[in-house]
């Protein structure tokens, strides 16, 4: 495709309701992550049972979202 192709595509695709943009931008970026891969998929599965044992038991520490903002920003100061 040639750059002014390119530009005339943008320039349409500029053209459609934001919907429209939004489903074309999710279709293209998607486009581009290649085909899901199952054991991926597989394995958040386990760790996302795991942290919510790790929750159901009492063995994790759930922080304030206040909190973990404060931290990080505390640490960026030094």
């Amino acid at each position: 495709m040639t750059a002014l192709e390119l530009e005339n595509l943008r320039n349409a695709a500029m053209t459609l309701s934001e919907p429209e943009r939004a489903a074309l931008a999710k279709d293209l970026v998607a486009s581009l992550d290649g085909p899901a891969d199952e054991d991926v998929a597989e394995a958040w599965d386990r760790e996302i049972c795991r942290r919510i044992r790790q929750i159901d038991s009492g063995e994790a520490e759930l922080l304030d979202a206040k909190a973990v903002l404060s931290r990080a920003r505390d640490r960026i100061k030094g």
